[in-house]
């Protein structure tokens, strides 16, 4: 899951920040805290994985697929299974900067319901979506 999380990260800069820890540390991170303690679906193909989806309750936190997969529908399936554990709505945050990531979300019946400045370890710009439309709750909206 790390090396295909660390793939995708690495080949969507400039889109995207580059990660700010390394590739040790994602992958010891991914061991220690993303397996055991988070909800993970993968999509693998000959034993390796090529999507990973990261759940909290409410949240997706992760959501990528490898750089030489896209395009097939993996991130539209595993996003089925995140609506399906969650029927009563999802939130995620993704970059501003990151236009593919938020042209899909949108196709998928996210809406833009927060941005912010940069509240988040890379230092940029984010922008929070909710599914279903979560635009009328009040906020103030902040990253949990």
């Amino acid at each position: 899951m790390a090396a295909t999380w660390l793939r995708s990260r690495h080949a969507s800069v400039p889109a995207i920040p580059r990660p700010v820890h390394t590739d040790d540390e994602v992958t010891e991170w991914f061991a220690t805290v993303v397996l055991p303690e988070r909800e993970t679906w993968v999509i693998d193909c000959d034993g390796a994985v090529v999507a990973l989806l990261v759940l909290e309750p409410g949240w997706i936190d992760q959501l990528y697929v490898d750089p030489d997969c896209t395009g097939r529908g993996l991130g539209s399936r595993l996003l089925a299974v995140a609506k399906a554990a969650s029927p009563g709505g999802l939130d995620l945050w993704t970059f501003r900067s990151n236009a593919g990531a938020r042209r899909f979300y949108e196709r998928h019946g996210f809406v833009a319901v927060a941005t912010t400045d940069g509240d988040n370890e890379e230092g940029a710009p984010d922008v929070r979506y909710a599914w279903p439309d979560h635009a009328d709750l009040d906020g103030p909206w902040r990253r949990s």
